[in-house]
C-alpha cells in the first residue's frame, strides 16, 4: 500500500507538472529590433541617448497578434545595471497619446518596478491583452536613475518621446516633450498567437532597417510583407533585424551578421525562416577609394577591418546556413541591390557584387532566392537602382523601392 501511494503521488506529480506545461502559453515574436552598443554621433545617424528622471515611450507596429502580449528589454550593450522604475503597455493613439481603455502595467515577477542587468536583457510578464495583426502600440518606460551607456537600435523611422519624471501611465505625452530617434532599451514584443504561427526574420542592413522610407508610415520592405502576408491569410508574423551600417564579416554600426546571427535570428521564438539581405556594405566599404579626407573620411573610421572578397562573403553566407539548417531554420537569400552613384560606388565593388550575386542565383546553398537586385535595377543601366525606387541617394530604397521589393516575395515559399 506504501509503494502504491508513492507511486500514485508520483503520478500525480507528473500529471500536474504536465498540466501546467500545456497552460504555458506559446510565443511569436511580432516586433524586433536588433540591440546595438552605446555611439558617438556620425553624420545622419545620431549618438546614443542619455537618461535621467525620465519617460521614454516608443511606438511599435507589430506584425501579427495574439492573446497575450510581453515586452523584451534590453541592456545587453549596457557597462551597469539599468532600474526601471515603471512602465506600461498600451495602444498607441495620435501623437505619443494612448488610447482610453487600453493600458496596461507592465511586471516583472510580478513586481512593477524591476532592474535590467548589465549584459542582459530582461522578458515582462505576460500581459492579458489581445491584440490585432498590425496593431500600433505603445511601450512606455521610467528610468528613475542616470543611464549613460544606453543599448539602442539606432534607426527607428518611428517618432518617440522622452519627457521629465514618471509619465508612463499618461494618457498623453505633454507639450514640449523631446523627440526620440533611436530605439531605447527595446528589442522584441513578442505575443501568444491563438494557433500555429512561424516568424519570418528578415535580417539585413540599413535597406532592411528602412533607410528612405517615410518616418511613422511603416514602409520599410518588412512592414509591407507582413501587410501582404496578412492580406493572403498566410502566417503575419515578421521580425526587422536590420541594422544599417551592418556587415556580413566586419563590425560597424552593430556586430557583424556572423556574430549577432545567434542573438538576433536563432534565438527567436516560433522561428521558422530567415531572409539574408546584406552584403552590400562589405562589398562598398573594401572596394571605395581610400582617402584621408572627404566627406567619407570619418565615417570609414568606424568601419575597420581588411577589405574584403566576394569568395569572403560567400564563405560567410556558408556559415549563416549552416547554422540556419542546425536549427531546422529555412533560410533564403536575397541577392544583392545596385548602388551605382552612391558615395561608395566603384568599378572592382560592382564586379564584386555580380560575382556574389551569380553565386546566390545558381550555387543552391540556400532555400530559396529573392531576386532583389532583378527588381531595383533600371534596365537600361544595370548597375544602378531605377528611378523612382531611391530616396535620392542611389542605394537605400524609397516607399515605392520598398513595396516593390515586399510584393516580388513569392507567399509559397511561407507555409
Amino acid at each position: 500500500m506504501k509503494r502504491l501511494g508513492l507511486a500514485g503521488l508520483a503520478a500525480a506529480c507528473l500529471l500536474a507538472a504536465a498540466g501546467a506545461k500545456a497552460e504555458d502559453p506559446q510565443w511569436a515574436r511580432s516586433w524586433g529590433a536588433s540591440p546595438q552598443a552605446p555611439t558617438a554621433a556620425l553624420g545622419n545617424f545620431p549618438g546614443s541617448p542619455t537618461f535621467h528622471d525620465q519617460t521614454v515611450r516608443q511606438v511599435v507596429r507589430i506584425s501579427g497578434g495574439g492573446r497575450k502580449v510581453r515586452v523584451r528589454f534590453t541592456n545587453e550593450f549596457g557597462t551597469a545595471p539599468v532600474a526601471i522604475g515603471a512602465a506600461h503597455l498600451a495602444l498607441a493613439g495620435a501623437a505619443g497619446a494612448i488610447q482610453p481603455g487600453s493600458d496596461h502595467v507592465l511586471t516583472f515577477g510580478g513586481k512593477p518596478t524591476a532592474v535590467i542587468r548589465a549584459g542582459a536583457p530582461l522578458l515582462s510578464d505576460p500581459v492579458d491583452m489581445t491584440v490585432q495583426p498590425l496593431a500600433r502600440l505603445s511601450i512606455s518606460v521610467y528610468l528613475p536613475d542616470q543611464v549613460d551607456a544606453c543599448t539602442c537600435h539606432g534607426t527607428s523611422v518611428e517618432t518617440g518621446y522622452v519627457t521629465a519624471g514618471d509619465a508612463t501611465g499618461a494618457a498623453t505625452i505633454p507639450a514640449g516633450a523631446g523627440p526620440l530617434l533611436p530605439r531605447v532599451l527595446l528589442s522584441a514584443v513578442e505575443v501568444a498567437p491563438a494557433g500555429p504561427a512561424k516568424t519570418i526574420v528578415a535580417f539585413g542592413d540599413s535597406i532592411t532597417d528602412g533607410i528612405g522610407s517615410t518616418v511613422d508610415a511603416d514602409r520599410r520592405w518588412p512592414d509591407q510583407f507582413a501587410q501582404r502576408l496578412l492580406a493572403a491569410r498566410r502566417p503575419a508574423y515578421v521580425s526587422d533585424q536590420g541594422i544599417s551600417g551592418n556587415r556580413v564579416l566586419n563590425d560597424g554600426f552593430g556586430a557583424s551578421a556572423l556574430a549577432r546571427f545567434d542573438r538576433d535570428v536563432l534565438a527567436t521564438p516560433a522561428l521558422g525562416y530567415v531572409i539574408v539581405f546584406e552584403g552590400i556594405n562589405d562589398i562598398g566599404i573594401s572596394y571605395m577609394p581610400r582617402t584621408q579626407g572627404g566627406p567619407l573620411a570619418a565615417f570609414m573610421k568606424t568601419f575597420a577591418g581588411a577589405p574584403v572578397t566576394a569568395d569572403d562573403i560567400i564563405a560567410g553566407y556558408r556559415q549563416l546556413i549552416a547554422r540556419a539548417h542546425e536549427h531546422g531554420v529555412k533560410i533564403y537569400g536575397a541577392t544583392i541591390t545596385p548602388y551605382e552613384g552612391a558615395g561608395t560606388y566603384s568599378a572592382e565593388g560592382e564586379a564584386a557584387r555580380q560575382a556574389v550575386n551569380a553565386w546566390i542565383r545558381t550555387s543552391g546553398a540556400f532555400d530559396a532566392v529573392l531576386d532583389f537586385d532583378a527588381v531595383w535595377r533600371d534596365p537600361a543601366h544595370p548597375s544602378q537602382i531605377r528611378d523612382g525606387f531611391h530616396m535620392g541617394d542611389h542605394l537605400h530604397g524609397s516607399d515605392a523601392g520598398y513595396k516593390a521589393l515586399a510584393d516580388s516575395i513569392d507567399l509559397g515559399l511561407f507555409r
